[in-house]
């Protein structure tokens, strides 16, 4: 049986920030069900709530070196539904009030973090095959494994994966972070090594020395070797394309499915149509809107943020709103998108609810209300919110990019074929086209069910990803 040693700097249900943490839960739990033994490492902050904290056993402390100082490290364990999961703990980088990431020091907090899971290795009974590391902040265990540890025989067969949930945020700190916080020489300080355009930039360190990269779908992997989605890192992308691997994420079936969801007004699935059709009514009674079955309801669940798309959006909106339907957005982010949002509920009571806030049962309610989802992302690595609309049946409209394009199919008329609609360029108008083509096949109610169908039958559990992502680490250990 492998070992995998699965580092993250979140993970559900302790603590969550986006979507690396719903993966760093499901994927290990997917991976279990198949025989290979993750377990899972993240730092213990001062956000994971007190009923989990209380259920921490304490296993082991020891000094982690950063730099020329002498850190405490303590490792606690606690196991969740079947996953064995370990916690750095530090008080004085993790016990922080406010959010549990981006400060200032977070060079600092995270170096420690990787040299913190490495040192673990040789404390703990837990040998991993395989250190499977993700997003910058877990970029330099590779690193540091292969310049510093490699000669210590408790490490010198351990192989390494990363995975890139977002290039964007890439972990980028001054070059003298190098000796004083990594124990690096300057040597290192080179574009062939960790140098970032005068900086250290800790997620290519990720990619430089891991044994293999992976990402959160096909295309996004073939995107990121080019200039516009490379942000800066495409050539080192390229020229590491054979050890490059695109698998798309899945959602947890047991957090998301309309059988039994407890957060949805009432249960359904792919044979009883008008039950969703209920879960209509009751939201729209729920935000204060007019009460039609009959009207088409966007949802929309998401940052608000230009990535996102939100510029599309507002773009078209006066001229969307004059269609025969009705509109629910929940989201937080940007100021200004916030705002105009809301100018709009003002001026459309009737047909549009902005709700600013993070809710995650409101999230599921809308999953399950609406008859449409729009996600028409700038970029996109994978997503995740489409994923859970084909599996509450209601159909995505989406860009075509990164991970949306790999899993929505266009709704062909024709073949019978396609579990939603889609469009190319970074357009406003040509999303606007694309939602109207799909309010049109809207009024045809067989072929709307016929669609929603094949949507809510597809499969976007982690089984097929989890064989993958296994396949991967027999080839690594092989």
């Amino acid at each position: 049986m492998y070992k995998v040693l699965y580092a993250a700097f979140e993970a559900v249900p302790f603590i969550k920030s986006g979507g690396l943490a719903d993966v760093a839960f499901s994927l290990p739990k997917a991976l279990r069900q198949i025989g290979i033994d993750v377990r899972v490492v993240i730092p213990k902050y001062l956000q994971i709530p007190q009923e989990f904290k209380k259920e921490m056993t304490f296993l082991k402390s020891f000094n982690v070196k950063v730099g020329w100082r002498n850190q405490y490290c303590g490792i606690e364990y606690l196991e969740y539904d079947g996953i064995p999961f370990y916690f750095v703990d530090n008080e004085y980088y993790f016990k922080r009030d406010g959010g549990y990431n981006s400060y200032y020091d977070d060079g600092e907090r995270y170096s420690f973090f990787c040299r913190a899971v490495l040192e673990m290795i040789e404390n703990l009974n837990f040998k991993p095959n395989i250190i499977h590391c993700n997003d910058w902040h877990t970029g330099m265990i590779s690193p540091l494994l292969n310049i510093q540890y490699r000669n210590n025989h408790q490490y010198s067969n351990i192989k390494t994966a990363f995975t890139i949930h977002n290039l964007k945020y890439q972990g980028v700190f001054p070059k003298e972070i190098l000796g004083d916080l990594l124990n690096l020489r300057m040597e290192y300080y080179h574009p062939d090594a960790l140098e970032f355009f005068g900086g250290i930039s800790f997620i290519k360190g990720g990619i430089k020395y891991s044994d293999i990269v992976t990402t959160v779908s096909k295309t996004y992997a073939d995107e990121i070797q080019y200039k516009y989605f490379g942000e800066n890192l495409d050539g080192l992308i390229r020229a590491r394309r054979n050890d490059l691997y695109g698998i798309v994420n899945g959602i947890d079936y047991d957090l998301y499915n309309p059988e039994k969801d407890e957060h949805i007004f009432l249960e359904y699935n792919s044979d009883c149509y008008e039950r969703k059709q209920e879960n209509k009514i009751d939201i729209q009674r729920l935000l204060n809107l007019p009460e039609r079955k009959d009207v088409p309801l966007i949802g929309i669940v998401s940052r608000l943020a230009h990535m996102k798309g939100l510029d599309l959006i507002l773009h078209v909106l006066d001229e969307l709103l004059e269609e025969n339907i009705q509109i629910v957005i929940l989201g937080t982010g940007e100021a200004y998108f916030e705002g105009k949002l809301r100018e709009y509920q003002h001026k459309y009571p009737q047909k549009i609810s902005t709700q600013i806030l993070f809710d995650e049962s409101l999230a599921h309610k809308i999953y399950a209300a609406s008859d449409m989802f729009v996600m028409p992302s700038k970029f996109e690595p994978c997503g995740l919110s489409q994923l859970i609309a084909l599996r509450y049946g209601t159909l995505p409209i989406v860009r075509e990019t990164g991970g949306l394009k790999d899993t929505v199919i266009p709704y062909n008329e024709y073949t019978g074929k396609g579990n939603g609609f889609s469009f190319t360029n970074y357009n406003a108008h040509d999303m606007l086209y694309t939602i109207k083509r799909a309010l049109g096949f809207y009024e045809d109610k067989n072929t709307w069910k016929k669609i929603v169908s094949n949507a809510m039958n597809g499969d976007y559990s982690w089984r097929r990803s989890a064989e993958a992502y296994k396949g991967l680490y027999e080839k690594l250990c092989s």
